[in-house]
């Protein structure tokens, strides 16, 4: 199995928006409001190691409908949730990105597909210096899970976050963290993320 190494990762921290986090939202997912303080823990880890920390907002429109499938799967994006230039699409504050993070606007679960994301992991810390995603956010078994697998499939090693990604459910929670782990990259704890953080070797 490979070792983790802080001075060859980023943080990708999954949309964290306020239309999914905050209560009576129109995308509530409890779980991910529950788990902010391990996000955060993760988050200021990163920040201490000089990792840099990359943030996905999944965006909608009402002028027209730019992701028809994921609206024909879930009708109620139709009329609300995520929408460009509402305060929904915004990261919450207690994660909330500064001047030297970046941001990734995605319209589909997977935050490689038509991004500038593989651009930034292969330049932000020098030319092909990055070779580890860690992912933290919501939802896990969607856009956590997609963007997994979707860096696999690029040859970054996945750290998958298990405190700090948040699941519609518990079954969904466990069940994607099993098959991240058996498939496609190695699970790890909040304090396994942070030893490596410090320089550990995990």
């Amino acid at each position: 199995m490979w070792q983790f190494d802080v001075n060859s990762s980023a943080l990708l921290v999954m949309d964290m928006q306020r239309d999914i986090v905050e209560d009576g939202r129109p995308m509530e997912v409890p779980m991910a409001r529950r788990r902010l303080p391990q996000m955060r823990e993760l988050v200021d880890g990163a920040r201490a190691a000089n990792v840099p920390i990359i943030y996905t907002q999944h965006v909608l429109y009402d002028q027209f409908n730019v992701s028809p499938l994921e609206t024909s799967q879930n009708t109620r994006l139709l009329t609300e949730g995520m929408r460009d230039g509402t305060d929904g699409v915004e990261i919450v504050p207690q994660l909330g990105p500064q001047p030297t993070d970046h941001v990734v606007k995605k319209h589909r679960y997977d935050a490689f597909y038509n991004t500038n994301l593989e651009v930034l992991l292969h330049t932000r810390r020098g030319y092909r210096m990055v070779d580890t995603v860690v992912i933290t956010g919501t939802l896990t078994e969607v856009s956590c899970d997609s963007t997994a697998r979707s860096a696999f499939m690029r040859d970054f090693k996945v750290v998958f976050a298990r405190d700090a990604t948040a699941g519609a459910c518990d079954t969904a929670q466990e069940t994607t963290l099993n098959t991240i782990d058996t498939y496609f990259g190695r699970v790890l704890s909040n304090e396994q993320i942070l030893q490596a953080f410090a320089g550990t070797l995990v």
